[in-house]
C-alpha cells in the first residue's frame, strides 16, 4: 500500500483526504515515481475547487514531482529503475508517494538538480520559459509588466528576465514582497494595495507603456492589465487567481490600442516529448548558471497538502512550496 492526497467533491481545502491506496503498475509507456519531493501550485486548486473538471472522482491531486523511477512499463527505453527524475505534466496525482504518468512527460534530472528544488520548480520554470522565450521571444530592452512577481512563478521571472536584459516591472501586495521581487532582479515593483497601477507604468516608462503584460490573476486585473500596454502590445493571460476572464468583447483590444491577446498553457508548449526535453534542457542550465535561483519558502508533508493550499491561496507565500511524503 502508499498514500496519497484525494478529493471525492469539490470545495475548500477540507475536502482532500490523506488515504491508503493500491500502488497501480505502469502500463505501455509509462513510469511509476516514487516521490521524494511534490510541487505545490495554483492549478492545483482550480481542480479542487472544480474550476477545472477533474476527468473523474475521487481524483488525485497535482502534476509536478520529483524522485526515483520504482517500475517500468513496455516500450519505455529512455527511462531504467533507479533513474533520479522529475515531472511538470501528467495525470493527476503527484501528490502521493508513487505516482504512474507517461515515460515522455518525464524527464532525467541532471546531477546537481535536487529533488526539492525539481519540485518546487518544474512547473513554474518550463511556465517562465514558454512566457518569456516562446509566447514572446524576449530580446532584451523591452519592458513588461508581471504580476504577482513575488510568487513561486514571479520570482523566477524576474530573475530570468534581468539575465536577458529586460526591464520587468513586478507587482506586488505588500514592501515584504516588493522587497523580494527587486533582490531577484526586477527593475521596479508597484504595491497594488497602495498605488494605482496604470499610473506607476505610465510613470516608470515615461508614458511609454509595456511591451507585454503577463497576468496570472485573470478577472479582477484584466482591464488594468490592458491599460499598462503600448499600441500593439501583447496581453498574456496564463493563470485565473481572481478568477477566469469572461464575457469580453473583442473590441476592447482595437479600443486600446489594436492590442493582442494569448491564453498560453505549458501543455500547448511542452506538447511533444522532443520540445518538453528542449525546455527542460535550457533551464536546467539557468540553474546550473547561477541565474535562476530557486527559493524553496515553505515545506509541508504530504499529509497537510490542504493547510500549504489555504496558505497559497490566501497570498500569503513567497517562493515555492514543496509537500514532503
Amino acid at each position: 500500500m502508499s498514500q496519497r492526497i484525494q478529493f471525492a467533491r469539490t470545495g475548500g481545502s477540507e475536502v482532500l483526504e490523506l488515504v491508503d491506496v493500491t500502488p497501480a503498475e505502469p502500463g505501455q509507456g509509462e513510469v511509476r515515481v516514487a516521490n521524494k519531493a511534490v510541487g505545490l501550485n495554483f492549478i492545483d486548486i482550480y481542480f479542487r475547487t472544480g474550476l477545472y473538471p477533474a476527468p473523474s472522482m475521487p481524483s488525485g491531486l497535482g502534476t509536478e514531482g520529483a524522485g526515483v523511477v520504482d517500475a517500468v512499463g513496455e516500450g519505455v527505453t529512455h527511462l531504467n529503475v533507479g533513474d533520479r527524475v522529475a515531472y511538470a505534466q501528467g495525470p493527476l496525482g503527484a501528490y502521493a508517494e508513487l505516482h504512474v504518468l507517461p515515460a515522455a512527460k518525464v524527464v532525467k534530472l541532471p546531477d546537481f538538480v535536487d529533488f526539492e528544488t525539481a519540485a518546487a520548480s518544474m512547473l513554474k520554470g518550463l511556465t517562465v520559459q514558454y512566457l518569456l522565450r516562446q509566447t514572446y521571444e524576449l530580446q532584451g530592452g523591452e519592458t513588461i509588466l508581471f504580476h504577482a512577481a513575488a510568487g513561486g512563478v514571479g520570482s523566477i521571472a524576474c530573475q530570468w528576465a534581468k539575465s536577458l536584459g529586460v526591464k520587468l516591472i513586478g507587482t506586488v501586495s505588500s514592501q515584504e514582497k516588493a522587497d523580494l521581487a527587486m533582490a531577484n532582479g526586477a527593475w521596479a515593483t508597484i504595491n497594488y494595495s497602495e498605488e494605482n497601477v496604470v499610473d506607476r507604468v505610465r510613470e516608470l516608462t515615461n508614458g511609454d507603456m509595456c511591451d507585454v503584460v503577463y497576468d496570472s490573476v485573470g478577472k479582477d486585473t484584466w482591464e488594468m492589465s490592458l491599460d499598462c500596454l503600448k499600441p500593439r502590445g501583447l496581453m498574456v493571460s496564463f493563470g485565473n487567481a481572481s478568477g477566469p476572464v469572461e464575457g469580453v468583447n473583442i473590441g476592447i483590444l482595437n479600443q486600446k490600442g489594436a492590442l493582442y491577446v494569448t491564453r498560453p498553457s505549458l501543455n500547448g508548449y511542452a506538447d511533444t516529448c522532443e520540445r518538453f526535453e528542449k525546455m527542460c534542457e535550457e533551464f536546467f542550465a539557468m540553474i546550473e548558471s547561477g541565474k535562476v535561483k530557486i527559493d524553496i519558502a515553505n515545506r509541508y508533508p504530504l499529509a497537510e497538502a490542504g493547510k500549504a493550499q489555504d496558505a497559497l491561496q490566501s497570498r500569503k507565500t513567497t517562493g515555492s512550496t514543496v509537500l514532503l511524503p
